[in-house]
Protein backbone atom coordinates (compact mmCIF):
# COMPACT_ATOMS: atom_id res chain seq x y z
CA UNK A 1 0.00 0.00 0.00
CA UNK A 2 1.43 3.19 -0.63
CA UNK A 3 2.04 5.92 1.97
CA UNK A 4 -0.77 8.39 2.04
CA UNK A 5 -1.21 10.50 4.84
CA UNK A 6 -4.51 10.43 6.92
CA UNK A 7 -6.92 12.80 5.32
CA UNK A 8 -6.41 11.04 2.00
CA UNK A 9 -7.03 7.92 3.50
CA UNK A 10 -10.38 5.96 2.65
CA UNK A 11 -12.57 4.09 5.12
CA UNK A 12 -12.01 1.11 3.56
CA UNK A 13 -8.20 1.32 3.78
CA UNK A 14 -8.38 2.41 7.60
CA UNK A 15 -10.44 -0.44 8.13
CA UNK A 16 -7.14 -2.93 6.49
CA UNK A 17 -5.34 -1.07 9.55
CA UNK A 18 -7.52 -2.94 12.28
CA UNK A 19 -8.08 -6.37 11.05
CA UNK A 20 -8.19 -8.54 14.07
CA UNK A 21 -9.79 -5.85 16.38
CA UNK A 22 -12.72 -6.95 18.04
CA UNK A 23 -15.67 -4.61 18.85
CA UNK A 24 -16.79 -4.93 22.71
CA UNK A 25 -19.82 -6.42 23.38
CA UNK A 26 -22.46 -4.60 25.41
CA UNK A 27 -22.36 -6.26 28.56
CA UNK A 28 -18.42 -5.33 28.72
CA UNK A 29 -19.49 -1.33 28.31
CA UNK A 30 -21.93 -1.72 30.78
CA UNK A 31 -20.09 -3.56 33.63
CA UNK A 32 -17.41 -0.87 33.21
CA UNK A 33 -19.69 1.63 33.10
CA UNK A 34 -20.90 0.18 36.58
CA UNK A 35 -16.95 -0.18 38.15
CA UNK A 36 -15.98 3.43 36.64
CA UNK A 37 -18.88 4.48 38.64
CA UNK A 38 -18.15 2.41 41.67
CA UNK A 39 -14.76 3.94 41.60
CA UNK A 40 -15.67 7.98 41.55
CA UNK A 41 -18.08 6.77 44.35
CA UNK A 42 -15.12 5.38 46.28
CA UNK A 43 -12.84 8.64 45.81
CA UNK A 44 -16.14 10.84 46.89
CA UNK A 45 -16.52 9.02 50.08
CA UNK A 46 -13.12 9.55 50.68
CA UNK A 47 -12.75 12.96 49.95
CA UNK A 48 -15.80 13.60 52.12
CA UNK A 49 -14.15 11.53 54.89
CA UNK A 50 -10.55 13.45 54.54
CA UNK A 51 -12.39 17.20 54.66
CA UNK A 52 -11.80 18.86 58.02
CA UNK A 53 -15.30 19.13 59.48
CA UNK A 54 -15.92 22.84 60.17
CA UNK A 55 -15.64 22.51 64.01
CA UNK A 56 -11.76 22.55 63.14
CA UNK A 57 -11.38 24.98 60.89
CA UNK A 58 -9.41 28.37 62.05
CA UNK A 59 -10.98 31.11 63.45
CA UNK A 60 -9.23 33.25 61.41
CA UNK A 61 -10.26 31.72 58.06
CA UNK A 62 -13.76 32.92 56.69
CA UNK A 63 -16.09 30.46 56.52
CA UNK A 64 -18.84 31.99 57.58
CA UNK A 65 -22.51 31.32 56.00
CA UNK A 66 -24.13 34.39 54.28
CA UNK A 67 -26.87 35.41 55.87
CA UNK A 68 -30.48 33.85 55.04
CA UNK A 69 -33.10 35.90 53.54
CA UNK A 70 -35.12 35.21 56.58
CA UNK A 71 -31.86 36.96 58.51
CA UNK A 72 -31.56 39.92 55.72
CA UNK A 73 -35.40 40.58 56.44
CA UNK A 74 -35.20 40.88 60.07
CA UNK A 75 -32.57 42.66 60.57
CA UNK A 76 -32.73 46.50 59.24
CA UNK A 77 -29.23 47.49 57.82
CA UNK A 78 -29.79 44.57 55.58
CA UNK A 79 -33.37 44.67 54.87
CA UNK A 80 -32.68 48.94 53.66
CA UNK A 81 -29.60 47.56 51.85
CA UNK A 82 -31.41 44.85 50.06
CA UNK A 83 -34.69 47.05 49.31
CA UNK A 84 -32.31 49.18 47.73
CA UNK A 85 -30.41 46.68 45.54
CA UNK A 86 -33.99 45.09 44.53
CA UNK A 87 -34.93 49.15 43.48
CA UNK A 88 -31.54 48.63 41.62
CA UNK A 89 -32.73 46.11 39.90
CA UNK A 90 -36.85 47.04 39.07
CA UNK A 91 -37.74 44.58 41.43
CA UNK A 92 -38.54 46.08 44.53
CA UNK A 93 -42.39 45.06 44.26
CA UNK A 94 -41.06 41.98 45.65
CA UNK A 95 -40.22 42.96 49.00
CA UNK A 96 -42.72 45.40 49.59
CA UNK A 97 -45.33 43.10 48.62
CA UNK A 98 -43.95 40.67 51.22
CA UNK A 99 -43.64 43.89 53.65
CA UNK A 100 -47.58 44.87 53.19
CA UNK A 101 -48.37 41.01 53.95
CA UNK A 102 -46.08 40.74 57.12
CA UNK A 103 -48.32 44.05 57.68
CA UNK A 104 -51.42 42.47 56.45
CA UNK A 105 -51.40 39.18 58.77
CA UNK A 106 -50.70 41.61 62.17
CA UNK A 107 -54.07 43.59 61.42
CA UNK A 108 -56.84 42.97 64.14
CA UNK A 109 -59.37 44.28 62.84
CA UNK A 110 -62.28 42.98 60.06
CA UNK A 111 -62.77 46.21 58.38
CA UNK A 112 -59.27 46.90 58.01
CA UNK A 113 -58.45 43.05 57.09
CA UNK A 114 -60.80 44.06 54.21
CA UNK A 115 -59.66 47.37 53.26
CA UNK A 116 -55.64 46.17 53.49
CA UNK A 117 -56.62 43.03 51.55
CA UNK A 118 -58.26 45.11 48.57
CA UNK A 119 -55.03 47.57 48.58
CA UNK A 120 -52.32 44.88 48.26
CA UNK A 121 -54.70 43.45 45.66
CA UNK A 122 -54.86 46.71 43.69
CA UNK A 123 -51.23 47.35 43.95
CA UNK A 124 -49.38 44.01 43.67
CA UNK A 125 -51.73 41.33 42.39
CA UNK A 126 -54.16 42.50 40.07
CA UNK A 127 -52.79 42.12 36.40
CA UNK A 128 -53.29 46.05 35.32
CA UNK A 129 -51.36 47.19 38.74
CA UNK A 130 -48.61 49.38 39.27
CA UNK A 131 -45.93 47.05 41.09
CA UNK A 132 -47.45 43.72 39.55
CA UNK A 133 -45.43 40.70 41.52
CA UNK A 134 -44.53 37.73 39.17
CA UNK A 135 -47.11 35.02 40.35
CA UNK A 136 -49.13 32.62 38.20
CA UNK A 137 -52.81 32.84 37.25
CA UNK A 138 -54.18 29.80 39.25
CA UNK A 139 -52.57 32.03 42.56
CA UNK A 140 -54.43 35.33 41.18
CA UNK A 141 -57.05 33.74 40.78
CA UNK A 142 -57.44 32.05 44.07
CA UNK A 143 -56.17 35.34 45.98
CA UNK A 144 -59.47 37.02 43.65
CA UNK A 145 -61.78 34.28 44.91
CA UNK A 146 -60.51 34.93 48.92
CA UNK A 147 -61.04 38.58 48.48
CA UNK A 148 -65.26 37.84 49.16
CA UNK A 149 -64.47 37.29 52.32
CA UNK A 150 -60.85 37.82 53.31
CA UNK A 151 -58.57 36.32 55.51
CA UNK A 152 -55.15 36.10 57.08
CA UNK A 153 -54.39 33.73 54.63
CA UNK A 154 -55.54 35.03 51.15
CA UNK A 155 -51.93 35.93 50.61
CA UNK A 156 -49.92 33.01 51.76
CA UNK A 157 -49.43 31.55 48.43
CA UNK A 158 -48.57 34.42 46.93
CA UNK A 159 -46.17 35.58 49.76
CA UNK A 160 -44.49 32.18 49.84
CA UNK A 161 -44.03 32.23 45.73
CA UNK A 162 -42.31 35.50 46.16
CA UNK A 163 -40.00 34.45 49.09
CA UNK A 164 -38.66 31.69 47.18
CA UNK A 165 -37.85 33.96 44.21
CA UNK A 166 -36.09 36.12 46.36
CA UNK A 167 -34.50 33.90 48.07
CA UNK A 168 -33.33 31.55 44.86
CA UNK A 169 -32.90 34.75 42.37
CA UNK A 170 -32.15 37.80 44.60
CA UNK A 171 -30.55 37.02 47.53
CA UNK A 172 -27.23 35.03 45.62
CA UNK A 173 -27.11 38.33 43.46
CA UNK A 174 -27.51 40.82 46.82
CA UNK A 175 -24.72 38.79 49.08
CA UNK A 176 -22.59 39.69 45.31
CA UNK A 177 -23.18 43.24 45.27
CA UNK A 178 -21.21 45.96 46.04
CA UNK A 179 -24.20 47.12 49.07
CA UNK A 180 -23.82 43.91 50.77
CA UNK A 181 -20.06 43.69 50.89
CA UNK A 182 -19.42 47.71 52.01
CA UNK A 183 -22.48 46.78 54.49
CA UNK A 184 -20.41 43.70 55.34
CA UNK A 185 -17.25 45.62 55.95
CA UNK A 186 -18.73 48.34 57.95
CA UNK A 187 -20.54 45.92 60.46
CA UNK A 188 -16.75 44.43 60.67
CA UNK A 189 -14.44 47.30 61.47
CA UNK A 190 -17.22 47.92 64.01
CA UNK A 191 -16.62 45.13 65.56
CA UNK A 192 -13.08 46.46 65.98
CA UNK A 193 -13.45 50.23 67.69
Amino acid sequence: MPKLSFSKMRFYEIKDFMPNMKRPRRMDIVLNRKRHKKDIECLMVKKINDETPPSKLSWQTEHKPHPTLEKLLQNKKYLAAFGSFLRSEFSEENIQFWLACEDFKSTISPDDIRWKAEEIYREFVEPTACREINVDHHIREKIKESLENPSHSCFDEAQKHVYLLMERDSRPRFLQSDAYLSLKHKSRSLWYI
